[in-house]
């Protein structure tokens, strides 16, 4: 498949339009067929995760002509790690996930109320954020972490978006000082990972362009003895960043005169 991302057109709405309806069937069935993992606890949710995701990787490639090129070394199987990513897309949440087998995400409460995935997200791990609660729902985040940190399954691979929103191709952000807190509370290794999905798949999810995106998992990082959390969020920028714009020039994005940057 082509690095960069083909033209889209009409056919492109089409093609995605039938992608959409095609998942929303296969979650419901997947969700359903589940139910009989349920007695398999977190290993049984994260089963039945690893088919739904595998899914919709093949049939965006079925329907849509997108694949996913994985580059780089993900945390290990037997491993708890925070994973720091680049967001784009849905298609990198798809592709991260794939990549981390105990994958689970610190996201928005709300989706957790959403039928079938917010109760496999619970089941696999998953940490909501209450953003009503503003600086306390940080010590409520890291409080849960040592709290499955101490348990035999441990807190996984959680999967962290330090923008906190997904960005535009090119678009930078400020890092907000989440994953430098858990990271420095917790003592768990953060793995960056750059991407250039939004080249192929936008952040609005139409038009989706058929190609071969990058997810590309960057060496782990740790704060030096008696390193700030500003400083240590500011490497774990620049070494997403500055990754994130070559794979987007090898997709044909120009990337000089960011904003942000």
């Amino acid at each position: 498949m082509s690095p960069e991302p083909r033209r889209t057109g009409i056919v492109s709405y089409l093609r995605a339009i039938s992608y959409y309806i095609h998942i929303g069937l296969a979650t419901l069935v997947l969700g359903i067929w589940g139910l009989s993992q349920r007695r398999h606890g977190r290993r049984g949710a994260n089963r039945v995760a690893t088919v739904w995701i595998g899914y919709m990787l093949r049939a965006a490639r079925w329907h849509m002509g997108v694949a996913v090129e994985l580059r780089g070394t993900p945390p290990v199987r037997g491993e708890d790690a925070l994973i720091a990513a680049k967001h784009q897309s849905f298609l990198d949440i798809l592709a991260i996930a794939c990549a981390a087998g105990r994958r689970a995400f610190v996201m928005k409460r709300e989706v957790l109320r959403v039928p079938i995935m917010g109760w496999y997200a619970h089941k696999v791990g998953c940490i909501p954020i209450d953003r009503t609660r503003g600086r306390d729902a940080m010590g409520q985040i890291v409080s849960r972490i040592r709290e499955r940190m101490a348990t035999p399954d441990g807190v996984g691979h959680l999967i962290v978006y330090p923008e906190g929103t997904r960005t535009l191709p090119g678009e930078h952000r400020p890092y907000k000082h989440g994953i430098g807190t858990i990271h420095l509370e917790t003592g768990l290794p953060v793995h960056p990972v750059a991407v250039n999905c939004g080249m192929f798949w936008p952040k609005r999810g139409l038009p989706i362009a058929a190609g071969r995106a990058v997810i590309e998992f960057l060496p782990p990082m740790q704060a030096e003895p008696g390193e700030s959390r500003e400083a240590f969020i500011a490497r774990l920028r620049d070494a997403i960043e500055s990754r994130s714009d070559a794979l987007m020039q090898e997709a044909g994005l120009k990337v000089t005169n960011l904003p942000g940057r």
